[in-house]
């Protein structure tokens, strides 16, 4: 999520200090719903596009002429985001998921290329623009506030904090994320944390409700329908290891593809980079729909589509859906869209361990949580935040897989330093 502030304290004196945790907690609902409103408008958009407009057109699922031309007009809107807004539809995804304070004047072009981005197909996902947005609400403050440069990059990570609590289900990942992110503050970095906990804990109460008010409805993360997985094996810990390591350098690959189609293509237009990697990526989808897939499930983010890879147990269609996810993905990177760059991750790595579970008969629950923590992992080169998601993602029923994705995020974080070590000494 980027760097905190390099400062324990964004103002001197705890009454300072004190004051940024107040202020804290007064973004953290503002932010939360601001995180809301937009996730549920890029929902509606995209049921709109991808379910009322095939249904009014006489088809029961998107026909081939949409899954292509989509993700083009969706193109077309961050061409437009970027080039005539401020901000250029914020953080590239190629650079991570992005952090730090962002100007009141780069919210409509972010919004509006994560949109085009979103709802219309690309291969990206959400976090990278709320974490954007919520900083937004940081920087809202300011017009009533005076702070210093410091106090606003804590205010703006704040937001963020609370902002990112939206998508995954409360604090805790958001929280460790951020933890990892800033591990080399050492001991200064609990300081510059507390006022976005505070942010993220009062921004929940929106989901969670407060009293008789029952709150907002919110996503579950947790997959449904999953069996019960109990004890372990060693057997499912090499798998574990094995998931790791391959969903990692499948990962690692989509990046260096992404890197390269970047730097071959630097000197092309904006509009025409971006309109081309539409409708190659649509493209991808709907050759994967002729090839036996469902396009659905190759477009977007792959938050949605866990439950579908999870179910699947054709070894075709598993090859399928990760070969076309993974050219998605890797152009989405490259040719500009905006976006996050976890999710799709999250996706490639549950389709690794998915054959696991088609080959070898390892339970799907197992696949989910080592799957989901090796690609979380190879993603975002963070180690404790993907365990605690997959964790999430398997709920209860996959408490006694823990094991399994600790190991499947280690291994995968292991490679990605490695390849990241030789891509360098190769470069140097």
């Amino acid at each position: 999520m980027g760097q905190p502030p390099t400062s324990g304290h964004a103002e001197p004196g705890a009454v300072g200090y004190l004051r940024l945790v107040f202020l804290g907690a007064a973004l953290g609902i503002p932010a939360a719903l601001l995180a809301a409103v937009f996730l549920a408008f890029v929902h509606d958009c995209e049921h709109w596009l991808w379910t009322d407009l095939p249904s009014s057109l006489g088809s029961a699922t998107p026909p081939w002429y949409l899954v292509i031309g989509l993700p083009v007009a969706g193109a077309a809107i961050v061409a437009a985001a970027r080039r005539f807004l401020p901000g250029d539809g914020g953080h590239p995804p190629l650079e991570g998921i992005g952090g730090g304070a962002v100007p009141l004047a780069f919210a409509p072009g972010i919004a509006l290329a994560a949109v085009g981005t979103l709802a219309f197909g690309a291969v990206l996902g959400p976090e990278a623009p709320l974490i954007a947005l919520g900083a937004v609400v940081g920087s809202f403050v300011l017009l009533f506030v005076r702070l210093d440069a410091e106090g606003h990059a804590v205010l703006a990570t704040a937001g963020s904090f609370s902002a990112i609590s939206a998508l995954f289900g409360g604090p805790l990942v958001g929280g460790m994320m951020l933890t990892e992110g800033g591990l080399s503050l050492g001991a200064r970095l609990l300081p510059v944390l507390l006022p976005g906990f505070v942010a993220a804990a009062v921004g929940y109460v929106l989901f969670v409700g407060l009293g008789s008010w029952g709150g907002l409805a919110s996503q579950g993360l947790a997959v449904p329908d999953l069996p019960p997985y109990t004890g372990t094996h060693v057997y499912d810990l090499l798998v574990a290891v094995g998931v790791g390591i391959v969903a990692a350098a499948l990962i690692a690959a989509v990046r260096r593809s992404a890197e390269d189609l970047a730097g071959r293509s630097a000197g092309a237009g904006l509009a025409a980079l971006l309109l081309a990697g539409g409708l190659a990526v649509g493209l991808v989808a709907q050759a994967a729909d002729w090839l036996g897939a469902d396009s659905q499930d190759v477009l977007f983010s792959g938050q949605s589509g866990v439950p579908a890879i999870a179910a699947t147990t054709s070894t075709k269609i598993l090859v399928i859906l990760l070969v076309a996810k993974a050219a998605g993905y890797a152009i989405s990177l490259g040719c500009g869209f905006r976006g996050g760059p976890v999710f799709p991750a999250i996706f490639l790595g549950i389709a690794v361990a998915e054959f696991a579970h088609t080959w070898f008969g390892v339970s799907p629950t197992l696949g989910v949580a080592v799957g989901a923590a090796a690609g979380m992992a190879a993603g975002s080169r963070m180690l404790i935040t993907p365990v605690l998601f997959a964790g999430l993602l398997v709920g209860k029923v996959g408490l006694d897989a823990t094991p399994a994705a600790v190991l499947a995020a280690s291994a995968a974080w292991l490679t990605v330093q490695a390849l990241d070590r030789r891509s360098q000494a190769a470069g140097g």
